[in-house]
C-alpha cells in the first residue's frame, strides 16, 4: 500500500488510508471489532448533539446484506459482493419539532469518517459509496419516512488487486492522489 503524499506528516492511519475494491471474500469482521467500527461512528461530533445518523448493517450472506447490495449500482454490485458487512449511513432529516435538520448530512459524514478511521485503524479497509439507489435501499430495509439514505460503507479484508479486471484493477493499482493544498485552501494558507 503506497502512503500518500502529504505537505506535513499525519497520522499513519490517513496517510496510508485506501478506498480499496479488491476484498477478501472469505474474510469475516468479527463482532468485537464491528462493535468498536460503530462505536466509533456514535461518538462523532453533532450539531446540538442531535446524532442524525442510523446504520443498518449486514454481514455477507444475510438479508440486510443481500437487501443492500441489491440497492448498489451494478458496477459496484460487481465488487461489494465480497465485502465482509455493507452498512447504509441513513440521516435523520427533521429535528424533534418537524423542523428540517440542516447539518444532518454533514453530521453523517462526521460519523462515517470515524467509523472509516476505526476500521483503517483495526487492519481493515472501507470504500464508501454514493452509487446506490436510495429509494430502493429505503424500500429494501423497510426504512422510516424520517431518515435519508446517505451512503453505503462497505467494510473488509484487502485482497490482492490482481483479483480485480479492466476498469477496476486500474483505479485499485492507480497512485492515491489529492488536489495541492493550495488549490483547496482559499485564505489562510500558512505554506
Amino acid at each position: 500500500m503506497m502512503k500518500a503524499q502529504t505537505a506535513v506528516e499525519i497520522h499513519d492511519v490517513l496517510a496510508n488510508r485506501r478506498s480499496p475494491r479488491s476484498l477478501d471474500s472469505t474474510a469475516t469482521l468479527s463482532d468485537q471489532d464491528l462493535v468498536a467500527i460503530l462505536e466509533a461512528a456514535r461518538w462523532a461530533p453533532s450539531a446540538n448533539n442531535g446524532q442524525p445518523w442510523r446504520f443498518y448493517v449486514g454481514n455477507r450472506g444475510d438479508e440486510v446484506f443481500n437487501a443492500i447490495l441489491d440497492s448498489l449500482a451494478s458496477f459496484n454490485q460487481g465488487w461489494a459482493h465480497r465485502s465482509s458487512t455493507l452498512i447504509v449511513v441513513a440521516g435523520v432529516h427533521s429535528r424533534e419539532d418537524g423542523t428540517p435538520n440542516k447539518g444532518f448530512l454533514y453530521d453523517c459524514g462526521l460519523a462515517v469518517s470515524q467509523m472509516v478511521f476505526e476500521t483503517h485503524h483495526r487492519g481493515y479497509v472501507a470504500h464508501q459509496m454514493t452509487g446506490f439507489d436510495a429509494a430502493k435501499a429505503a424500500e429494501n430495509l423497510g426504512m422510516d419516512s424520517s431518515l435519508t439514505p446517505v451512503a453505503v460503507i462497505s467494510i473488509g479484508t484487502q485482497a490482492p488487486a490482481e483479483h480485480l479486471q479492466g476498469a477496476m484493477l486500474e483505479r485499485e493499482v492507480a497512485p492515491r492522489v489529492r488536489k495541492e493544498l493550495s488549490e483547496i485552501v482559499i485564505k489562510g494558507l500558512p505554506l
